[in-house]
């Protein structure tokens, strides 16, 4: 991960975000609820991850994001 500019906008943030290697990949990505809180919202945020057909969890304060529609299976 890399710092992100103040300046950056929500669209450029979650651009860069889904166009990561491992995004691409069909991998996992993770972010700071805080980070997108400030900088998208939450709301806006779970709608992309919905629209794109991803899957999300919010453990503690960091989203993880399935970037791919494989079934998930919560190991407890």
């Amino acid at each position: 991960m890399f710092p992100v500019a103040e300046h950056v906008s929500a669209e450029q943030w979650m651009r860069q975000l889904f166009s990561s290697k491992a995004a691409r990949d069909g991998g996992v990505v993770r972010r700071k609820v805080r980070d997108v809180a400030r900088i998208v919202g939450c709301r806006r945020f779970e709608g992309e991850v919905r629209r794109r057909g991803y899957r999300a969890v919010q453990n503690g304060q960091q989203y993880v994001v399935f970037c791919n529609n494989e079934v998930l299976r919560l190991i407890e």
